[in-house]
């Protein structure tokens, strides 16, 4: 398993263990981190699981392919150059430590 840390809207910290080889949102939502609603299912067309990378300790997350990037421009509340698509991040042990923000106001 690898620890992620989720910030919730409400400011709780919550660290979860995540599975490698699965999209981070289902961890996340498995967990139930508050504000990942997944309503798509992974497919990056919601952007229901939109969170801000606060941290990343070991080193920069792969660039979002276009579709991630075309759902956070047009469907993500308040995009922010840290914004990602928590369906579209694949957990590696890289991802050991990171941090992500949810999103608000959905």
């Amino acid at each position: 398993m690898v620890k992620v840390t989720f910030i919730e809207e409400n400011g709780t910290r919550r660290e979860i263990d995540a599975v490698p080889g699965d999209p981070l949102m289902y961890s996340a939502r498995d967990a139930g981190i508050e504000g990942i609603i997944a309503e798509c299912g992974g497919s990056a067309m919601c952007a229901t699981c939109h969170c801000y990378l606060v941290e990343a300790p070991n080193g920069p997350l792969p660039e979002p392919q276009p579709s991630e990037a075309d759902t956070l421009e047009f469907m993500a509340n308040e995009p922010r150059d840290a914004s990602r698509l928590t369906c579209q991040i694949t957990v590696t042990e890289a991802l050991e430590g990171a941090v992500f923000h949810v999103a608000t106001g959905r």
